[in-house]
């Protein structure tokens, strides 16, 4: 076959542009892309550049397929002519678009408008007040506050995110998600507000070719700039761009700084119920998948704004949300970025998706989700655990096993009883992963392992768990006749099958309620917050005077440190706490913390603890000393003030005064000696054991050093042998130590290994304190989400007994449901209702109420879109029922929430709602058929 070559997909743009140069006189720009595409009656290589997209055709002879991709056969000697709309029958506009390609074209459409095209960030991400990366601007959230300078005036990206706040409901609507890709475009004080928008629009319709009459707009209600933008620049009709408040269409960083108005791009499945009454918040019609921040204000303390002098643009398209609007599927997880790991869930549990119940569907998007995020966060270094990013790694491993065992996935689904099943689906997760994550696949072994290794520990984890809990529900069972109640499981046995057995409360309540067994929530958050106060008693030690610290560090500068080069040095004194207040001057017998413009103490990080030592205080030109003070702790406080902890010994120290700082040598050298051997022995266990280890924590002190390190099994003896041979011979050989500070980057390229809980900076080691800080208040936050979600659980598994208590009313047997859900809160008594209209078929009607403590009443009604359609609200119809309880309240059409101060008169209110719907259900039905 002279003449022709065989050659990747991605390799065929070199041969096209050479001819394309040729017949045009031109080369086409770097940012041109090739793809092979399969259309009606032929298949074409799609040449795409930022003049638009041509489309030359291949013969079907000449496509051969290999395993790893498709190859085309080129022939290099041919003229290449571009393929006409005659000979393809005509190209559809709509045809099926992959979410690789959204992703590329989505790049490539910003690169070719001057943005650089940057790496997704790790999904562990360098800012200590998040836990995860969740979101595409997290990275430049240094610039967008100023605290960096930008590098390159505008950037693209498609960021790997995780966010587990909404875990609960994950499978059970269309679009939320725990791992999902975010595709943003971002300026640095470079382009703004009208450059944003009609690159949006243009992006919207003419690359992806959404039909611009399906797009509605939403803008903050003051952004008249926007408003005429999209109107006068982009020709949207008024009629489809909404005015939204501030808590939907105005970010903001915090408390103050960087903040501004926020405009979104919505898609109608429903174009044909017109513009009336539209809600954009009708998930059943409207999907938001892109969102442009327009970041113009610095917002002041007193809460007043003043315009930013570099205005900046952070944007989000959410991946998995336009591939379901271009693929044409009903959910984000039917697309082919999720959907081939739920059909291989499938098919390990024997069953089909498209013949699947609700139920079973759910929980195989549930597992389809959850393993995207698993793979990925381990990829990045995350490994299971119980505390922060290794609970959330270990809470979404535990809940797909759950899941899975329901499904009747047995071992690992293909025949080994005694195996896992997660790794088998991780693979299918690492198949789509090339253009996600190239590395990926290089950690592929490391993952699987980790899977496997922790699958196999929770499935002994449930085996004790469950006939542990099949106990308890015989004791609950067999007291049931000496009270006459109800048999309860009691909380504290609730929260020992939670807490020491890792058994999720779902499979509690799940299991109880078919024994007939209620669960005592109430015990359980009283355990569940006692176990909180503790873990909070032992934080408080690390968070010392926060709030005196704060006012300190506006007066007392950061510490030069000099403790690499000397142990002696001169300083001022900058400032004095006593009981962690500020203090002028300290006198004999006082402890205090002082504070210097530098030190050649070094304060406490990295598990080495601080130095100690002396200050002597200089006193008249006769230099008689004024005050002795001996140093026993040194830390690091806001920003990187060093603190240093000691006693008055003699006289008096004031601030201002100068001094003499002396480390004492013999302790810094000891402490020297266990911090060099921490480094050999994580050296040691890397060559010993594997590279896959990692430290979990460390402490080096003067008279000793402990090291913490992550593996999946205990330490065999002839390995332990073999560290301490390595570590000794290391020592013997007595290699010259040397301190270099030099740029993370430059450290990293010679070898050096980042340790545990260690931030550096792009000088090291410089460790922010107040980071771990941050770290332990999301820790806590997620503690709280999870108690939130495990209500929100039984809130739905009530609301799931409930749904055969639904009555008809009228000829269009609009479904009923008006029940007490007992102490449920708002928020839990807002998902079961959710969870009710959602699974009662269209037309339905659901109105709850509950009495969740403290004199409080809840009320929720959800309308399905065939009630509203009948002309009844559901704002305006929920706020007559809760003045009947002392309150009032409202909200959409759909869905609306109230409150009152009456509980005694919830039922009543609710047999109100009762006559009430049943009444004006009847008459609106009875208008329409007229």
């Amino acid at each position: 076959m002279e003449g022709l070559k065989l050659v990747d997909v991605p390799r065929a743009l070199p041969l096209l542009s050479a001819a394309f140069g040729t017949r045009h006189r031109r080369r086409p720009p770097a940012t041109s892309s090739c793809s092979l595409r399969s259309f009606p009656g032929c298949c074409c290589l799609e040449y795409a550049s930022a003049a638009g997209r041509t489309y030359f055709w291949v013969p079907s002879s000449h496509i051969c397929n290999s395993k790893s991709q498709k190859k085309i056969i080129f022939s290099v000697r041919s003229s290449i002519e571009p393929v006409t709309q005659e000979m393809l029958g005509g190209i559809p506009k709509d045809y099926s678009m992959s979410g690789d390609e959204i992703r590329h074209r989505f790049l490539n459409f910003y690169a070719s408008r001057g943005h650089k095209i940057l790496p997704s960030a790790s999904l562990v991400p360098d800012d200590p007040t998040v836990l995860l990366t969740i979101a595409g601007m997290l990275q430049f959230k240094p610039i967008f506050l100023g605290k960096e300078p930008r590098r390159v005036p505008c950037a693209t990206t498609a960021q790997r995110c995780i966010r587990t706040n909404d875990v609960e409901n994950v499978g059970q609507t269309s679009r939320h998600h725990t791992f999902f890709e975010m595709l943003g475009n971002f300026s640095f004080g470079d382009y703004f507000k009208k450059e944003a928008i009609v690159w949006a629009w243009e992006l919207t319709t003419k690359e992806f070719g959404l039909p611009p009459d399906r797009l509605w707009i939403s803008v903050f209600k003051d952004d008249d700039e926007a408003f005429s933008l999209w109107h006068n620049e982009v020709g949207v009709p008024k009629e489809r761009i909404k005015r939204m408040g501030e808590d939907d269409n105005f970010w903001t960083s915090g408390v103050t700084g960087p903040c501004g108005p926020c405009s979104e791009i919505y898609y109608d499945f429903h174009p044909e119920r017109g513009y009336s009454d539209a809600n954009l918040d009708d998930d059943s019609r409207f999907i938001e998948f892109y969102n442009l921040v327009f970041m113009q204000y610095n917002k002041k303390e007193d809460g007043s704004l003043e315009p930013l002098k570099q205005k900046n643009i952070d944007t989000g398209m959410g991946l998995e949300r336009m591939a379901r609007i271009l693929q044409k599927v009903p959910n984000n997880y039917e697309t082919d970025l999720i959907f081939p790991i739920i059909e291989k869930a499938a098919n390990l549990a024997k069953n089909s998706y498209a013949k699947a119940d609700n139920v079973t569907k759910t929980n195989l998007k549930i597992i389809g989700d959850h393993m995207r995020a698993v793979v990925y966060l381990i990829s990045d270094g995350v490994f299971p655990s119980n505390i922060g990013r290794g609970y959330v790694v270990r809470r979404l491993i535990r809940r797909v096993v759950r899941i899975g065992r329901l499904l009747g996935i047995k071992g690992n689904g293909q025949g080994d009883v005694e195996g896992a099943f997660l790794p088998v689906l991780a693979e299918t997760v690492i198949e789509l992963s090339t253009h996600i994550d190239p590395d990926l696949k290089s950690r592929m072994t490391h993952v699987l392992d980790e899977l496997r290794r922790e699958e196999l520990r929770f499935v002994q984890t449930l085996e004790r768990g469950e006939k542990l809990l099949d106990q308890f529900l015989s004791n609950a069972l067999s007291n049931e006749g000496e009270n006459g109640n109800r048999p309860c499981l009691s909380g504290k046995d609730v929260f020992l099958l939670y807490d020491t057995y890792g058994f999720p409360i779902e499979i509690t309540a799940e299991v109880a309620e078919e024994r007939g067994v209620s669960i005592d929530m109430e015990g359980f958050d009283i355990e569940m917050e006692n176990q909180r106060r503790q873990s909070q008693a032992a934080h408080n030690v690390v968070k010392l005077s926060v709030g005196n610290e704060l006012e300190l560090a506006k007066s007392v500068p950061d510490t030069e440190f000099l403790g690499y080069d000397m142990l002696s040095a001169s300083a001022i004194v900058k400032g004095l706490l006593v009981n962690g207040d500020p203090a002028a001057h300290v006198s004999e017998g006082s402890d205090v913390e002082i504070m210097l413009n530098r030190t050649p103490f070094y304060a406490e990080s990295g598990g080495q603890i601080g130095d100690n030592g002396y200050l002597y205080c200089i006193g008249d030109e006769n230099k008689k000393q004024k005050a002795i003070v001996e140093i026993k702790d040194v830390q690091k406080s806001l920003g990187n003030i060093f603190v240093h902890k000691g006693t008055i010994k003699e006289g008096t120290l004031e601030v201002g005064l100068e001094v003499d700082a002396a480390v004492d040598a013999k302790l810094r050298q000891r402490a020297k000696v266990h911090h060099t051997a921490t480094h050999l022995l994580q050296a040691a266990l890397k060559s010993v054991i594997g590279k896959e280890t990692s430290q979990a924590g460390s402490l080096v002190a003067f008279d000793r050093l402990r090291f913490d390190f992550n593996f999946h099994r205990p330490l065999a003896e002839h390995e332990i042998m073999e560290i301490e041979v390595l570590i000794n011979q290391w020592i013997s050989d007595a290699t010259q130590l040397q301190t270099k500070v030099m740029p993370l980057s430059d450290a990293k390229q010679a070898g050096a290994i980042a340790m545990f809980g260690e931030k550096y900076g792009e000088q090291v080691k410089a460790e922010d304190v107040t980071g771990r800080v941050e770290n332990i208040l999301e820790e806590l936050r997620m503690a709280r989400n999870e108690v939130s979600s495990l209500h929100n659980r039984i809130a739905v598994l009530k609301a799931s007994i409930i749904a055969n208590k639904a009555f008809l009313v009228g000829s269009s047997n609009v479904r009923v449901v008006v029940e007490s859900m007992d102490d449920l809160d708002a928020d839990a008594l807002k998902s079961a209702a959710e969870y009710l209209v959602g699974s009662l078929n269209d037309p339905a009607a659901v109105v709850l109420g509950s009495c969740p403590g403290d004199g409080k009443v809840s009320l929720v009604a959800a309308f399905s879109p065939g009630v509203v359609g009948m002309g009844i609200q559901a704002g305006k119809f929920i706020g007559g029922i809760a003045k009947l309880c002392g309150g009032g309240g409202g909200g959409k059409p759909n869905f609306a929430q109230a409150g009152g101060r009456k509980p005694e008169n919830l039922l009543d209110a609710l047999e109100k709602a009762r006559v009430e719907l049943m009444k004006t259900l009847t008459e609106n039905i009875s208008e329409t058929a007229i």
